[in-house]
């Protein structure tokens, strides 16, 4: 009976063990959802949206950009862990409505990007290619560039700024604290050492003290994917010059279709407005 107990348990802490090598060595395909087809093409849509390839690490990344009419801000969107540009028209749908130039990027592993598939190391590099492409190949003044990004685009978008203290303004949408509250989030990682096996943290509570910048934090409050106390933390630790948005009703993904007056009057106090500040011209030379 006791070798049948110790079998028993040497199983069961085998198969425990065998799980958390898995959740270690796969985390990355819990976290990233990419889809490679595009579910429109820029020849099919009503206004100009031009195919961008941008350098990185002798790969490329593909990005939408989408000009203003005239001169004026650009936003740099970063789009959140699935789907692609062709699945982002719909959050920067108001941005453009609002007369700002948009970029939105697609993460390497995501779209008509290279890559295999993507990890926080590489989409923080992405990132890095896409705002030096808007600076030092476009001739954008990072004061006239503001970061936008949702769920896990809001934790590139972060990182980014922090990085970048002269950049226009951050705006964080539907933004979480870090990989790790977000598996306590879920009891069927509760009995495992989470903490200790995640090498993708996308730490953005740690770091939003370092801000610098003017930042928007936009939050649904009744998102049940990353939870509005989230937003509400992110804030409060925030550096910077810095304003919450909650969405009374807001889901994770339709924030701008519940309040899109409150929107855009956050987002047109945020930058100034859409046209303030010398620019290149609306579509710089490719």
């Amino acid at each position: 009976m006791r070798k049948l107990v110790l079998y028993a348990c040497l199983a069961a802490f085998s198969a425990y063990a065998a799980t958390g090598a898995i959740l270690w060595a796969a985390q990355g395909r819990l976290i990233f959802e990419p889809k490679r087809s595009l579910v429109v093409q820029p020849d099919e849509l009503g206004f100009r949206v031009v195919d961008i390839t941008i350098p990185v690490g002798g790969e490329k990344v593909h990005a939408w950009w989408m000009p203003a009419r005239e001169g004026g801000k650009v936003i740099l969107y970063f789009h959140g862990n699935d789907g692609n540009v062709s699945t982002s028209l719909a959050e920067t749908a108001l941005l453009r409505a609002l007369g700002y130039a948009v970029m939105v990027v697609d993460y390497r592993g995501y779209g008509e990007s290279d890559g295999t598939f993507p990890s926080e190391a590489s989409v923080y590099e992405d990132a890095e290619a896409a705002l030096g492409f808007l600076t030092d190949r476009w001739g954008f003044a990072p004061r006239d560039v503001v970061v936008y990004g949702h769920s896990l685009g809001a934790a590139v978008a972060i990182d980014l700024a922090v990085k970048h203290r002269d950049l226009g303004g951050l705006i964080v949408e539907s933004g979480f604290t870090s990989i790790y509250d977000m598996a306590e989030l879920s009891q069927k990682y509760s009995i495992y050492p989470v903490r200790l096996l995640l090498n993708q943290r996308f730490d953005s509570i740690v770091k939003v003290p370092r801000l610098a910048l003017p930042v928007l934090y936009i939050h649904g409050t009744a998102d049940e994917t990353v939870p509005y106390r989230m937003g509400v933390s992110l804030y409060e630790r925030s550096g910077g010059r810095k304003r919450l948005l909650p969405v009374p009703g807001g889901d994770h993904d339709h924030n701008a279709d519940i309040a899109p007056a409150a929107l855009a009057r956050a987002i047109s106090e945020l930058t100034g407005s859409p046209s303030t500040g010398k620019l290149a011209a609306a579509t710089p030379p490719l």
